[in-house]
């Protein structure tokens, strides 16, 4: 396994990926997700992909298959009046192929982008989780992370 950023030749595999973390969504909370959506079209994805500030770093097996990804997003409080003047760089979505899980993907993706953070001298990394993918929240639990802020909502 290979872990890189993503090209645009990745673009079919992360598509793939994307309906799968869709659906999570959609079975976790109907009511706000729509199921066989996918949160990026392919020309969005090739934009995305072309976007130094928004780095998506692939997982690739031996046969070129995309086993998953981390999508990354530089977020930059400096001449912030109330933040601290630190960069944060926030994993927007990350996902590892259904067929690949349990052969500790997700652990090196996430690790890269630790690794890919340290190196650019980022202060920290964040990410959300939905309450519904309890899974997911243990992961980044497992991997070091520590709630920092919690969303609520009161459905009507």
């Amino acid at each position: 396994m290979q872990i890189r950023r993503a090209c645009p030749q990745d673009i079919p595999g992360i598509s793939d990926l994307l309906l799968q973390v869709a659906q999570v969504h959609a079975d976790g909370r109907p009511d706000l997700f729509m199921s066989g959506g996918t949160k990026y079209t392919p020309d969005e994805l090739e934009k995305i992909i072309a976007d130094d500030e928004r780095p998506i770093f692939v997982a690739v097996g031996d046969t070129g298959k995309v086993l998953g990804y981390a999508f990354c997003m530089f977020e930059d409080y400096t001449g912030d009046t109330v933040r601290t003047h630190i960069r944060t760089l926030y994993i927007d979505d990350i996902c590892v192929d259904k067929e690949a899980r349990g052969q500790h993907v997700g652990t090196a993706v996430y690790d890269y982008v630790i690794a890919y953070a340290r190196e650019q001298g980022f202060y920290n990394v964040t990410l959300n989780v939905w309450s519904c993918n309890p899974g997911a929240q243990a992961f980044y639990e497992a991997m070091g992370m520590k709630p920092y802020k919690v969303g609520m909502e009161q459905v009507l």
